[in-house]
């Protein structure tokens, strides 16, 4: 069931007034069934591994409470990493690592071939096991103590807002809030009407736009001219941007009507002035999941400068495996975390500036160059995150080298300027107000005119068109 929908726009129809009406714990009892109903409309199967995800960390987080022994308490970790990483290993990356074993085996003259399956992906299920896995480790290292609640740990595992494109919730914010639900209050509740409007418009009209764009220059890159893949890539920095930080914003809004707070996953990150703070505001959620539960394990920067290189390109380096099985993304996360090993030599003991604090011209115009090189660098690595393969990509760089133009640059070129615009405008309201829900600050009588047309624009485009899934439905 995809947000930018009717279909889940008549869901949550039926699903809020049913909850409030409904008395204490059987607020959990329904918004748990709801969403098996929400997960479960793509494919019922996929639940199997839900339940499955749910039932082991539920029984192993009780089972380490009352365990003390390090070795027992180990095993029950090992249990937890070993269930959850080897469904996903399977799902994911059966087939993938297959092959890259087959290129070296088919040239001793033993093919693999046979050993291909033809595995459907479950969604979400890269989110919801780091989801699960967060609460086991947490309980392990003593800094959450588990619930009593199989009913709660369901809910926290499947709440419908966030199950298949997070945040990836920690259950150290999310399951007190789950043990306490109650209606939401009318803050709650307009809070939720700026959210959904805004991540509504940032998929459907920006995101879903740019994407059929996207997908055309993409599809056949070689017949386009230097120029025109030039600004399809950009398109595409918007496209993934409006398509995920919208979701996200549809996901935080949805929790809302709930009385839920998410976490905020996206903080205007092509306004970042490095590398190392594009990763503090992009995909927050994972970019942290990634620091506390693999890159301070690894020693983070605790064991000298030469370690804590190899610990960010390692971890990058599995943090572009986790987006897809396919060693492209493994290069863009080497990429990424070859930059922020460089950034941190760079730095060394310095800490990069959270904010842009104005001082003068010569200040705004050096901030403003490092927003544009940290956007430079990021658009290199989107090109192998966006083509299918290799070839395809250094063939794009190759006719960025040779620059070519045509006919129809300046059309192009405002079409593009366009989205970027939009795209740069709702971000900077956002930064300057710091405030993702930054329509609750106009007066009401002028908000509810822009509610209105942005619902019925993006209602009309609903009608019209197909809806687009999520791109981050495939990871």
């Amino acid at each position: 069931m995809l947000f930018n929908s009717l279909v889940f726009l008549l869901f949550l129809a039926v699903v809020f007034p049913l909850y409030l009406v409904l008395p204490g714990r059987a607020r959990t009892a329904f918004l748990v069934l709801a969403s098996y109903f929400f997960y479960g409309y793509w494919d019922w199967r996929f639940l199997s591994l839900l339940w499955f995800s749910t039932v082991l960390d539920f029984f192993i987080g009780r089972a380490l409470a009352r365990v003390t022994d390090p070795g027992r308490r180990k095993a029950l970790l090992a249990a937890s990493l070993a269930g959850n990483l080897g469904v996903l290993a399977f799902f994911k990356y059966f087939n993938f690592f297959i092959g890259s074993f087959e290129a070296a085996t088919s040239a001793l003259g033993m093919p693999l071939d046979f050993l291909h399956l033809n595995i459907l992906l479950p969604v979400g299920i890269s989110f919801y096991t780091f989801q699960t896995l967060s609460y086991t480790i947490d309980v392990y290292r003593g800094k959450l103590a588990p619930t009593n609640s199989l009913l709660d740990f369901a809910l926290y595992v499947a709440f419908f807002p966030q199950l298949v494109a997070g945040p990836i919730e920690r259950a150290t914010h999310l399951l007190p809030q789950i043990a306490r639900l109650g209606r939401p209050t009318r803050d709650d509740c307009r809070e939720a009407l700026a959210l959904i409007g805004v991540g509504m418009f940032k998929k459907v009209l920006v995101g879903d736009t740019c994407g059929r764009i996207v997908d055309q220059v993409f599809a056949a890159p070689m017949s386009y001219t230097s120029s025109e893949l030039m600004m399809g890539l950009v398109l595409f920095s918007v496209q993934i941007y409006a398509d995920f930080s919208g979701y996200s914003s549809i996901a935080r809004g949805t929790a809302r009507l709930f009385g839920v707070d998410l976490m905020e996953n996206f903080n205007q990150p092509y306004l970042a002035a490095s590398i190392t703070e594009f990763w503090r505001r992009w995909h927050i959620s994972l970019s942290s999941w990634l620091r506390d539960y693999l890159y301070v394990p690894l020693g983070g920067n605790r064991k000298g400068p030469a370690r804590t290189y190899v610990n960010l390109f390692a971890t990058m380096l599995l943090g572009g495996l986790w987006h897809g099985a396919h060693w492209t993304f493994v290069f863009w996360g080497g990429l990424h975390g070859l930059y922020l090993a460089v950034h941190k030599w760079m730095l060394g003991s310095r800490r990069p500036a959270e904010r842009f604090v104005p001082g003068g011209p010569a200040s705004t115009a050096i901030f403003i160059g490092k927003v544009l090189a940290t956007n430079a660098l990021v658009l290199l690595t989107w090109l192998f995150f966006r083509a299918p393969d290799f070839g395809t990509a250094f063939r794009i760089l190759g006719k960025f080298v040779q620059w070519t133009s045509g006919p129809f640059d300046g059309r192009i070129l405002v079409v593009t300027a366009t989205y970027v615009i939009v795209t740069l405008v709702i971000d900077l309201l956002e930064y300057t107000t710091r405030d993702h829900a930054f329509l609750l600050r106009v007066a009401p009588r002028y908000r509810w005119g822009i509610y209105a047309g942005m619902w019925a624009t993006t209602l009309l485009y609903l009608f019209q068109a197909t809806p687009m899934p999520f791109i981050y439905f495939q990871f």
